[in-house]
């Protein structure tokens, strides 16, 4: 990875830089994708300990001291948050943040993606598995398919730009839409990235036999589309990029059976202010605590002393199992139950 450092940049021990924070602002959502928390109801981070939005700017403030220049808000649903776009506001006044960007299930955009674009916002991700109705409910045990859409509908009538829309393929359920989706993604001027279904958290049940991998995702697209090319770029995105014959482009974003840890320049707040280094990590660190003490030099102290020592390179630590251990689940439901922490839905995904 090729990046241009400066003076208040920070690396972690594999010279990693800080750059990309997302950033949870609620742990509630409306679906139940049985990837991500297919149980009805889960352990709650309690409201009071929910950052304000206020204290979500400050701590992006200190954050961007250290190099971090891009900023996605993520939840649960981070549309569930009352006056996101109030949050969206205080982000853009920092000179720092050079992105904004958005993941939503895509249910309440049609009411609020006028006020989110009005508020700053610069790019939405949705995430959409299927474009078949009875799969939707059947994914996510909500009967909001139709809602999806007409959010979808409503980012490009507001004006908004650089739509993307994130689809986690999984074998056997979903993996006969590829090309379904993709030519939904042309229709809505979109660009679809595929997903390996990953074995984050543990109330889910995957299996190394519903991984749809990257290989057979561009085999897939390469018999309905004909030849396709990687694209070449300088990114530390997680998704590689190609191209189909048209110029239609698309991303995957490999991370089961080609991990992309060594280029991972991103880490997770959550909403009551703990801080994960990787998505598989196990513990965090409180920013909350010393920032509601006003005591902001240990916030720079566990920031710094956080990534420097920084040595997580879950997704390939897990690929590893394959061929020692076994890969199984990642955290079993029981633990989950005593730290909520520790599901996707709490941490940004």
């Amino acid at each position: 990875m090729n990046v241009e450092p400066t003076g208040s940049d920070l690396f972690d021990t594999f010279g990693r830089p800080l750059r990309s924070l997302r950033v949870s602002v609620t742990d509630r959502c409306n679906l139940r994708c049985r990837y991500c928390m297919p149980e009805d109801e889960y352990t709650w981070l309690p409201r009071e300990t929910l950052l304000s939005f206020e204290e979500i700017n400050r701590l992006v403030e200190i954050f961007a001291e250290f190099g971090v220049d891009k900023v996605r808000l993520t939840g649960g649903e981070p549309l569930l948050r009352r006056d996101l776009p109030t949050l969206i506001r205080l982000l853009k006044q920092q000179a720092a943040i050079q992105d904004i960007a958005l993941t939503t299930n895509g249910i309440l955009l049609d009411e609020q993606a006028e006020s989110l674009r009005d508020a700053g916002l610069h790019r939405i991700t949705v995430s959409l598995d299927t474009l078949k109705p009875d799969r939707f409910k059947q994914l996510t045990k909500r009967d909001s398919f139709d809602r999806v859409l007409q959010g979808i509908a409503h980012v490009r009538t507001v004006g908004l730009t650089g739509l993307k829309i994130d689809t986690v393929a999984i074998k056997g359920f979903n993996d006969d839409e590829l090309v379904e989706l993709i030519e939904y993604g042309k229709s809505v001027e979109a660009e679809v990235r595929f997903i390996e279904y990953m074995d984050v958290g543990g109330a889910n049940d995957w299996g190394m036999d519903k991984v749809f991998s990257q290989a057979e995702i561009l085999e897939t697209l390469r018999q309905a589309y004909g030849p396709i090319e990687p694209v070449r770029e300088n990114s530390s995105a997680p998704a590689s990029r190609f191209r189909l014959p048209d110029g239609t482009t698309f991303g995957i974003i490999p991370s089961t059976t080609a991990p992309f840890c060594a280029t991972c320049d991103r880490s997770r707040l959550t909403a009551d202010g703990m801080w994960y280094l990787c998505l598989y990590a196990r513990q965090g660190l409180d920013l909350r605590e010393p920032l509601r003490m006003n005591d902001e030099s240990t916030v720079r102290a566990r920031i710094r002393s956080g990534w420097q020592q920084r040595i997580d390179r879950g997704a390939e630590e897990r690929k590893a199992l394959e061929s020692s251990s076994g890969r199984g689940q990642f955290i079993q439901i029981e633990e989950l139950r005593q730290d909520p922490h520790l599901e996707m839905h709490a941490r940004g995904g």
